[in-house]
């Protein structure tokens, strides 16, 4: 591929060599090759929208689906009673049929199973988009909604309600404001000198654990029975929810989906430093606050969801990353991380102590830990 030579404007000569066309009206544009022959790369054309896509992550994209696909059709095969995975899908194509016109399978397969296996693949999705677009804001891979304060903030608000006697109908509505005000306070800590990347992870980090040690107070002042009640929900688990807790978080990932788009273009550009952005005519901190903004949203509707599952959101975006050997995360792939990594361990949280039931936290928690380890000793090594 040959080098971009300098850049001209709409006054230069205009006879330079390359594919790409001048810009006509006074903005800045780099000459050089046709990105759709960049090697490695696919131009999809639309209209007049073009994508520049890796054929690399196509190849994950479709490999992570395949895996998905088959990974809820074992998480509703396994259980008592156990269901082939021939009459799972059978089930499957009379779902919405009346009942006793189907298999005598599609009570346990649609009713019991089907909608926890929909939840769990919803929120691994969006733990997975919201780490991506925090850890690009951040350009560190250890932040997550659970490491800058986001989950936290959730649980003090979450706790306070579970041992206070609220009803249930104002945990999720109350959580998700508690996530949103953690937020508010990591931006509004984090907002000097642009939102710099370093000063917003100490920022999200402070504030994790003052609210941390807070809800730990609370919990400790409270009844037994609601305190135990609370550690379950901070734990986060799938059991007991369902097709409620899953259209939430689907009816927000749909709001949000002009954002997201956005932010799937936007995280092109932010590994480039303030100069360099500002140089090409962007506005690095507002596409900071933007892509983080977008992050925070979706992060705290699923932790009021369904609790505190940490680590996807720090474990996602990272193996994405390298299954694609890009960069920085890619947006989808993370998701579809995401959602295999929570799907799996729901299973195995089902019947690894069976008829007990570990929640998916636990679970997650124990992919994260030995996850963090390799970070640090990798780190090491590079310094070294």
């Amino acid at each position: 591929m040959s080098a971009p030579t300098a850049p001209t404007t709409s006054g230069g000569d205009p006879t330079a060599t390359g594919t790409s066309k001048p810009v006509q009206r006074g903005a800045v544009r780099l000459r050089g090759t046709d990105p759709a022959l960049l090697p490695g790369r696919l131009l999809l054309r639309a209209g007049r929208i073009r994508l520049l896509v890796r054929r690399r992550s196509i190849l994950v994209a479709v490999i992570l689906l395949v895996l998905l696909a088959g990974a809820m059709v074992l998480s509703l095969s396994l259980g008592t009673p156990y269901v082939a995975p021939v009459d799972v899908l059978h089930s499957l194509r009379n779902l919405g049929a009346p009942d006793g016109t189907g298999t005598p399978y599609d009570l346990v397969v649609n009713r019991l199973r089907l909608p926890r296996v929909v939840l769990a693949v919803a929120v691994g999705a969006a733990f997975g988009i919201a780490g991506t677009l925090i850890q690009s804001v951040a350009r560190n891979p250890l932040a997550s909604p659970d490491v800058i304060g986001i989950t936290q903030g959730a649980g003090l608000v979450a706790t306070v309600a579970l041992t206070t006697g609220a009803s249930a109908a104002i945990l999720a509505p109350s959580a998700l404001a508690g996530g949103l005000l953690a937020a508010a306070a990591v931006f509004v800590l984090g907002a000097r000198h642009g939102l710099a990347a370093q000063r917003f992870v100490l920022a999200g980090v402070a504030v994790a654990i003052a609210l941390r040690a807070v809800t730990e107070v609370v919990m400790l002042s409270a009844d037994p029975i609601d305190g135990q009640r609370a550690q379950i929900w901070l734990v986060g688990t799938l059991a007991g929810k369902g097709w409620t807790e899953a259209r939430w978080i689907a009816l927000t990932l749909v709001v949000l989906l002009p954002a997201l788009l956005w932010a799937g273009w936007a995280l092109h550009s932010s590994a480039l430093d303030d100069d360099t952005a500002r140089g090409l005519g962007l506005r690095p901190t507002a596409r900071r606050v933007g892509l983080a903004g977008v992050g925070v949203m979706v992060a705290a509707m699923v932790t009021a969801q369904v609790g505190a599952v940490d680590f996807v959101a720090l474990v996602a975006p990272q193996v994405a990353r390298r299954l694609v050997r890009a960069e920085r995360p890619p947006l989808l792939c993370a998701a579809l991380v995401g959602a295999l990594l929570v799907v799996l361990a729901d299973l195995v949280g089902r019947r690894l102590f069976a008829p007990t039931q570990l929640p998916a936290g636990v679970l997650t928690a124990a992919i994260g830990g030995p996850y963090l380890l390799f970070l640090l000793v990798r780190g090491r090594r590079r310094n070294l």
